[in-house]
C-alpha cells in the first residue's frame, strides 16, 4: 500500500513517466527513500531553473579510471552488504577542491554535506595537505613508545583551545572510539556504570557506543549494557517545547527511579547531528550537568559534529549552553578528512587511567597529527569561526524566507554552518514529508547541490558544508531548493 501511495505522488508530481524506486531500511542516509523519474514531463514546467554554480578557478584533472558502475559491481562483490550510497545512481566523486566536488565526467558539485561534516578547511586545502606531504617524507609511523614532536606539538595547541581545567589530551582514530574512550573514563572515574544519554543521539556504531545512540535505524539488537536514555530537549517536536526546567526534571526523575540515584555519566551532543540537526533547548545542559554531578556522574560534550568554530557563534557548541564539561570528544572536523580523533579531559579523571596500560596504536601518529595541527592554524588563520557565523546567518535568513513561501517547510534551524531543514506534510501535526523530501534529494543533485539527509524518518536536509562555503554557495543552494520545491 505504501508504494502504491509513493507511486502516485510521484506521478502527481512527475506526470506519467517511469518511477524508479529503491527501499532500505535506513532513511536518513540510505538511499532508501531517494526517487528519480525518467520523464519529459518534468522538464515542461514553468518555472525559471536557478542559475549557474559560482564561478570558481579550478580545472579537475582528466580521469581515466573504471567508471561508477564498474566500481559499484565490485563494492557489491567485495564490500559489505551494510554499506549504503547516495542517490538512485550513486555518484563516482573523483576530486575534490575546498568546497567542491567533482564526478567522473569533470561535472562540478557544491558540498553541502562535508563528507558527513568532516571537511572543516576545504577538500585538499594546501595548507593542510603540505603538512601531512612532509610529514609523510619523514615518517609515518612510530607511536607514542618513542618520542616525536607532533603528537606533543598537536596536544598542546588543542589544549589551548579549551577552557577551563581541560587539558590533558588522548588521540584516537574516530569518533566512535573517542565516545568508547570517553564512557570508560566516566565508569572508572565515578566507580558507576550508568550512562545517560538523549532520544535521537548518536554516538558511534562500535558495539558499546551504539547502546548510547538512541536512533533504531543504526541499532543492533544486542545488549547495551547499562545506558539509559532519557527525553529529547527538541524545541521542535519536544513534548515541553523549549521549556529547558521540565527536560531537565526528567533527568532527576530517571535518577531517581531508574537508577540506584548514583550514574556514572551524562553525554550529548549540543547539536544533534545524524539526528537532523537538532538544537538543544536553550539551559538544558546546566541544569542537567548540575544534576548529574550531584548524582556523581561525569559530563560529556560530544563536539564530534560541532566543533573547531562550526557553530560561528562558538568555537566549541557547548559553549552555547554555557557550560564546561568534564569530558570532550571529537573527530570528524578535526582532520578536514584524516582518520583522526581525540578526548580532552581533566588531570584528575585522567589519572584513573594510569592503573592499566592505555594503548592506541595509531592514536596521534606523526602524519595524522602533522594535518590536525595545520587544521587547527587554517581554521584560526582564515577566521573560519567568524566565517561561519557570517555566512550561516545569511544561510539561515534565506531559508527562512524560503520557509514563508514553501508550507512543505516546517523547520529551520541550527546555528553557524550547522543547519537543518525539517520538511512537513502538514505544519500542525508535523507529519514528516518523507517522500517528498527523497524526490527533492535527488532534484538538488541533478541542480549540483549535494545535501545530507538525517532524523528518525529522513525528512530533514542537512546542511553542513566545508567552513570555506560563501555567501554566493548560499544563495545558490537556496535558489536550488527553491526551484526545486516549486517543481513539486
Amino acid at each position: 500500500m505504501a508504494m502504491m501511495l509513493q507511486r502516485k505522488l510521484l506521478r502527481r508530481t512527475f506526470g506519467e513517466g517511469k518511477a524508479i524506486l529503491n527501499f532500505n531500511s535506513n532513511p536518513i542516509l540510505s538511499p532508501c527513500t531517494s526517487f528519480s523519474t525518467v520523464t519529459s514531463a518534468a522538464a515542461t514546467q514553468s518555472h525559471d531553473a536557478p542559475r549557474q554554480l559560482p564561478p570558481f578557478d579550478y580545472q579537475p584533472k582528466p580521469y581515466n579510471g573504471p567508471s561508477a558502475d564498474q566500481i559499484l559491481e565490485k563494492r557489491k562483490k567485495f564490500l559489505g552488504p551494510s554499506l549504503f550510497y547516495y542517490y538512485q545512481k550513486p555518484l563516482n566523486i573523483v576530486e575534490g577542491k575546498m568546497q567542491y566536488l567533482y564526478d567522473e565526467n569533470g561535472r562540478r558539485y557544491l558540498d553541502a554535506f562535508a563528507g558527513i561534516v568532516t571537511v572543516s578547511c576545504g577538500h585538499c586545502h594546501p595548507e593542510v595537505l603540505n603538512a601531512i606531504t612532509e610529514q609523510n617524507k619523514l615518517l609515518q609511523h612510530a607511536t607514542t613508545i618513542y618520542l616525536h614532536h607532533a603528537i606533543s606539538d598537536f596536544a598542546q595547541a588543542l589544549a589551548s583551545k579549551m577552557p577551563g581545567n581541560l587539558k590533558v589530551v588522548y588521540f584516537v582514530n574516530s569518533g566512535s572510539e573517542a565516545n568508547e574512550l570517553a564512557m570508560l573514563m566516566a565508569r572508572l572515574y565515578s566507580g558507576n556504570l550508568g550512562m545517560i544519554s538523549l532520544r535521537n543521539a548518536y554516538h558511534g556504531g562500535s558495539s558499546s557506543t551504539i547502546g548510547l545512540t538512541a536512533l533504531n535505524t543504526w541499532k543492533y539488537p544486542i545488549p547495551e549494557g547499562e545506558i539509559h536514555h532519557v527525553i529529547n530537549p527538541d524545541p521542535f517536536r519536544g513534548v515541553f517545547g523549549s521549556d529547558a526546567t521540565r527536560y531537565a526534571k526528567d533527568v532527576q526523575d530517571h535518577i531517581e527511579y531508574g537508577t540506584s540515584g548514583k550514574v556514572a555519566g551524562f553525554i550529548a551532543e549540543t547539536i544533534q547531528g545524524v539526528g537532523g540537526a537538532v538544537e538543544l533547548a536553550p539551559g538544558y545542559l546546566k541544569q542537567v550537568y548540575d544534576i548529574v554531578r550531584k548524582a556523581g556522574g561525569v559530563c560529556i560534550a560530544d563536539e564530534v559534529q560541532t566543533g573547531f568554530g562550526r557553530t560561528g557563534s562558538h568555537y566549541w557548541g557547548f559553549e552555547t549552553q554555557g557550560v564546561i564539561p568534564d569530558i570532550v570528544t571529537m573527530a570528524k572536523g578535526i582532520g578536514n578528512g584524516l582518520p583522526l580523533g581525540a578526548v580532552v579531559t581533566t588531570p584528575e579523571i585522567a589519572h584513573v587511567m594510569a592503573q592499566k596500560i592505555q594503548f592506541n596504536t595509531f592514536g596521534g601518529n606523526p602524519v595524522c597529527s602533522a594535518g590536525g595541527l595545520a587544521v587547527l592554524r587554517v581554521i584560526d588563520k582564515e577566521k573560519r569561526q567568524a566565517h561561519c557565523a557570517d555566512v550561516g546567518s545569511h544561510l539561515i535568513g534565506r531559508l527562512r524566507s524560503l520557509q514563508d513561501k514553501h508550507d512543505i517547510i516546517g523547520d529551520v534551524r541550527g546555528r553557524g554552518l550547522m543547519v537543518g531543514v525539517e520538511l512537513v506534510t502538514d505544519r500542525k501535526e508535523k507529519t514528516p514529508a518523507k517522500a517528498e523530501t527523497a524526490i527533492l534529494f535527488e532534484k538538488m543533485r541533478e541542480l549540483g547541490v549535494l545535501l545530507g539527509k538525517g532524523g528518525l524518518h529522513g525528512n530533514v536536509f542537512r546542511i553542513k558544508p566545508p567552513m570555506c562555503f560563501t555567501k554566493d554557495d548560499a544563495d545558490y543552494l537556496v535558489d536550488a531548493l527553491d526551484y526545486a520545491m516549486s517543481e513539486l
